[in-house]
């Protein structure tokens, strides 16, 4: 028998996290159905850490935004320096489009719903889920296994590469952890402060941690051996560790709460003004997740009270 190749994907998804890790949850299907795929990911600089550190990508090219026309360039000719079996531009837009045609590749496929003119740039686009594009993302990115001769389902959990390095500050114990950023305001729920004196003081013995970027006031004598504010403190790389060292994640929606569900976390995710039906934590029915929606999507008339009452019931 002769050699028979693996087959080349590239993946085009510079941003932004919680895009990233639904495209990575499709290629994982892609590389459960073909383990023998060789996977290169373009990836934007400020997310290429997580994607290189995660088993379903063989590859990373780092798209540096900043670097302007010169830097966009020298990523097409790393992107030229192989030849692909097919070439996947998940992102949809113009920019990606042209990543797209300068690539070599038997097959260049985009997004249906491809804006900014992008969809002259691919030879094939797969049909939109039955919910067209009221759709989940995953849905929507799932369709293109299909052409692939693939199955449109989900693959197994995402699994990423821990730097040695750094240890989680409450050793070997399973914290809750509480992310309270995103990328839109209207999207934060505003009693993350007061969950953590309810959950005190009913009696939550394990540690709970704050992660992310925008300090919050600590209130109260919260007991320092079991309360870590770690807002500022950790990057990117380092949220799969912490998120898999997790008892559970309470999230807004955002990239975090996206990444908990890839790696199949138990999840309480916090739901205002977006719907979870298009952009909630995926598998939509997997039992570990668990989503409130705040009444007439305002994340202000969701109480600190019924946010606990729920934790400590699931």
């Amino acid at each position: 028998m002769g050699f028979i190749p693996m087959p080349k994907f590239l993946i085009i998804k510079p941003s932004s996290l919680g895009d990233i890790i639904h495209g990575l949850q499709v290629v994982q299907s892609l590389r459960d159905q073909l383990p023998g795929a060789d996977i290169t990911w373009v990836a934007g600089d400020g997310f290429a850490p997580l994607v290189e550190a995660c088993s379903t990508t063989d590859k990373t090219l780092i798209f540096r935004r900043k670097a302007g026309v010169s830097g966009f360039f020298k990523l097409v000719q790393e992107i030229r320096a192989e030849r692909y079996d097919a070439i996947i531009d998940m992102q949809g837009l113009a920019r990606s489009a042209l990543m797209t045609f300068f690539g070599r590749a038997a097959r260049k496929l985009g997004r249906r719903d491809a804006r900014e003119g992008a969809s002259f740039f691919y030879d094939g686009r797969p049909s939109l889920p039955s919910g067209g594009r009221g759709s989940h993302a995953v849905e929507i990115l799932l369709e293109f296994l299909p052409m692939l001769d693939l199955e449109a389902q989900l693959g197994s959990a995402l699994r990423f590469q821990h730097d040695p390095e750094w240890e989680c500050p409450w050793g070997d114990a399973r914290p809750l952890l509480l992310f309270p950023n995103s990328r839109r305001k209207e999207k934060e729920w505003p009693y993350f402060t007061e969950l953590v004196g309810l959950l005190f003081e009913r009696g939550w013995a394990g540690p709970i941690a704050w992660v992310g970027q925008e300090a919050l006031p600590v209130l109260g004598n919260w007991p320092e051996d079991r309360f870590y504010n770690l807002i500022g403190k950790t990057g990117l790389v380092e949220l799969p560790r912490l998120i898999r060292a997790a008892k559970k994640v309470v999230s807004n929606d955002s990239g975090p709460m996206h990444l908990a569900a890839a790696m199949g976390v138990p999840l309480l995710a916090l739901f205002g003004p977006t719907e979870p039906e298009r952009f909630g934590p995926y598998p939509l029915d997997d039992p570990k997740h668990t989503v409130l929606k705040a009444p007439g999507g305002d994340l202000s008339q969701l109480s600190a009270r019924a946010v606990c009452d729920v934790l400590l019931s699931t």
